[in-house]
């Protein structure tokens, strides 16, 4: 199974994805914890770029491509592979952070980028998407108390916007998106988390075992 985490910059969406990983390995689950732009030598490389603030001049073109770039790679390298294994992957962000960002942020075209997507993922689709939700001036106040990026320093309707965007792409696919409410306490929001998640590994488990067939149905009767 593959699980995302997403939220605006300041959601506590990191903080609650590794908890859950924690809660996961304690149950003997076997998982993969990785992080986008990043996860693979390659992707780490390309975030260093993406995320520095000497690079005020990156045009929004040039940000959405190495995005993709780092997208590509660790699909293939990492998660792709993970899969196929039988384990669970759990990323923090995934494409839904190029549509929310780059397309609502930036008013780049999103039916451009779903298409950058595509081809950067191969079409791989996350099975479940946890978005951490909280208000543009709660997210950035708690970012700029640690060390910031240089997309933490764009204004705050730029993070309203991506917000907004987050908000309109989980309501466009609610059988993956799961919408919590991130301004609670992390214990409260770390408990809502880990039920959602244990009814879709419940809901996951009852797929595989309940696989009718003509042969089944024949033999019944």
């Amino acid at each position: 199974m593959f699980i995302t985490f997403e939220g605006p910059d300041g959601s506590g969406k990191t903080t609650q994805a590794k908890m859950l990983v924690e809660y996961l390995q304690a149950g003997g689950f076997p998982i993969i914890y990785t992080r986008e732009p990043g996860g693979t030598d390659i992707s780490e490389q390309i975030r260093q770029v993406i995320l520095s603030t000497r690079n005020k001049s990156m045009q929004n073109e040039t940000e959405v491509l190495l995005f993709s770039a780092a997208r590509a790679q660790i699909v293939a390298e990492l998660i792709r592979p993970a899969l196929a294994e039988g384990k669970l992957v759990i990323c923090d962000r995934y494409y839904d952070s190029t549509l929310a960002y780059q397309g609502f942020g930036l008013g780049l075209d999103l039916d451009a980028l779903r298409a950058i997507t595509k081809f950067a993922t191969r079409g791989l689709v996350p099975d479940l998407t946890f978005y951490i939700d909280v208000p543009a001036e709660i997210g950035l106040a708690r970012r700029h108390q640690g060390e910031t990026n240089r997309l933490d320093q764009k204004d705050v309707e730029y993070h309203a916007r991506v917000r907004n965007g987050y908000l309109e792409l989980a309501r466009a696919e609610p059988d993956r998106f799961v919408v919590i409410d991130g301004a609670r306490s992390v214990e409260q929001v770390q408990a809502e988390i880990r039920a959602r998640m244990m009814d879709k590994l419940v809901q996951q488990h009852e797929k595989v075992v309940y696989q009718p067939d003509a042969k089944t149905s024949t033999n019944a009767a």
